[in-house]
């Protein structure tokens, strides 16, 4: 494996990849003109391959029937692929993101930059240069839009990643007692954590995706069976429940998991008998098995959940050797891609960072 690149490479990268581009057919026209260098590149690594679980909630975005045969051709991929990706040194990850082709999109929590990284070959490139603030929790969606959480910018960002402009930004606080920390996407709306206040935000999404103004974006205050802790680290990671009619979220200070209303935001504490997720960092959900990363335990632990996200029981853990601290999670064909924030290691612009894959 090579060693990690120097900070802001720039699009030195674009000159070392001559293989054929496999343009996604679900990308619209103006994602696939205009595609920077560096991005072409980054994305020339990998085949065009369809993964329903790595983006969007398929309950509402639709089922494609050549998925199944998509992904297990995505899964015999990755097998051959390396287990682990080395990042830029001193980039401190969190968020994690992976596209159709196989390029795997890292926030860095230190200045907001998105990283992009072929998961075939393991090169990159900073493809989007950040605000200053932290990029924490990512999702794409269909069109190659990523959707990032900005952290104590107490706001999140829209990227488009094949040029990388920012599409829209919206302030969700003006406290400065916020972290944006994740975020999931329905059918008509992203949803944003925040680990500082009482509330998740919500915006909401206009026909075929079009994103809204400021004015639109929703505050929803938290209420029910969650209590809410003025110290430490709250709603965290967060997806949708199996049957896609309300939100979970991992409160990080208790180990507890919610059921949300999406509508109200009341809450219910979901029953996983005498199971605590310590630790909870990112959630990531296939069908009814919802995968918990329990970051400084440098594990993930596996849960079978009902329909509507009331109940559920721990299966198994899952955990590595080259764990250090995981955070958030994606899929690509049967594996789950971790990047490892080493948060009890002093960052220094040297100290080292990668991602580690797994089976599922």
């Amino acid at each position: 494996m090579s060693r990690p690149h120097p900070r802001h490479l720039g699009r030195a990268l674009a000159t070392t990849v001559g293989l054929p581009l496999l343009i996604l057919g679900s990308l619209t026209a103006s994602a696939v003109t205009g595609t920077p260098a560096a991005t072409t590149a980054v994305k020339q690594q990998t085949s065009s391959t369809f993964l329903d679980d790595g983006l969007c909630d398929h309950i509402h975005f639709g089922v494609n029937p050549a998925n199944a045969v998509a992904e297990a051709a995505a899964s015999r991929a990755a097998a051959t692929y390396p287990k682990r990706i080395d990042l830029p040194a001193g980039f401190q990850p969190e968020g994690i993101a992976i596209d159709h082709t196989g390029t795997a999109y890292f926030g860095s929590r230190l200045d907001g930059d998105i990283y992009a990284a072929g998961l075939r070959t393991g090169e990159g490139t900073v493809i989007v240069q950040g605000p200053g603030t932290p990029s924490l929790g990512m999702k794409l969606d269909q069109r190659g839009r990523l959707f990032v959480a900005g952290g104590t910018g107490g706001n999140g960002r829209v990227i488009d990643t094949q040029s990388g402009t920012v599409l829209a930004g919206y302030a969700f606080t003006t406290s400065a007692n916020t972290f944006v920390n994740d975020v999931i996407l329905g059918k008509d709306a992203a949803w944003f954590t925040d680990s500082r206040q009482q509330a998740i935000y919500k915006v909401p999404l206009g026909r075929n995706g079009k994103l809204p103004s400021q004015a639109a974006v929703q505050t929803i205050p938290l209420s029910g069976d969650y209590v809410h802790d003025p110290v430490n680290l709250n709603a965290n990671g967060i997806s949708l429940t199996p049957d896609g009619r309300n939100l979970i979220i991992v409160q990080s200070a208790t180990g507890f998991l919610f059921r949300v209303d999406s509508r109200t935001g009341v809450t219910r504490r979901i029953d996983l008998g005498t199971t605590v997720l310590t630790a909870g960092d990112g959630l990531l959900r296939s069908n009814h098995t919802l995968y918990v990363a329990q970051n400084r335990l440098n594990k993930i632990a596996v849960l079978d959940l009902d329909s509507s996200g009331s109940k559920g029981r721990l299966v198994r853990e899952i955990t590595s050797a080259d764990f250090d601290v995981p955070t958030t999670m994606a899929f690509y064909g049967s594996r789950i891609y971790l990047p490892n924030a080493r948060f009890s290691t002093p960052p220094t612009p040297t100290t080292e960072y990668w991602a580690t894959a797994v089976q599922r």
